[in-house]
């Protein structure tokens, strides 16, 4: 990933965040996931009264790059006010993709607070590999 293409992940994650709908946690969270083919797809985390029915930013990117086609990824930046990392759900559904890809967590001002990769964020991952 080259430096331009690393901030405009993390300018896209900043951007949308004033687009979350957090209304009982106000925890604004903003994702932008880079695909393979150079594409990025920004989400927002969606909360819902009945809270499970709730999702996070990181899925929203995840479902709309996969709903285009997209399976292979290489960068996710994530931003909320403290730099916080993805929950266990999302960890889940973008170990479906691959361990490798690499995760940056920015806290509201835009600086990393964190550089990872999912594999390290999901140790013991289950994968499609596990079925078999």
């Amino acid at each position: 990933m080259t430096d331009d293409i690393r901030q405009t992940l993390i300018e896209r994650a900043l951007a949308v965040r004033r687009w979350a709908y957090a209304p009982y946690s106000h925890y604004h969270v903003g994702a932008a996931l880079l695909a393979a083919s150079g594409r990025i797809y920004d989400g927002i985390n969606v909360e819902n009264a009945a809270y499970g029915s709730s999702i996070c930013a990181e899925r929203t990117a995840l479902v709309k790059a996969v709903s285009e086609g997209e399976r292979q990824f290489e960068a996710l930046a994530v931003v909320t006010d403290n730099g916080g990392s993805p929950c266990g759900s999302c960890r889940q559904m973008l170990a479906e993709f691959g361990l490798d890809l690499r995760v940056l967590l920015l806290n509201g001002e835009g600086a990393v607070v964190r550089e990872t990769t999912l594999r390290d964020l999901l140790p013991d991952a289950f994968t499609p590999a596990s079925l078999t």
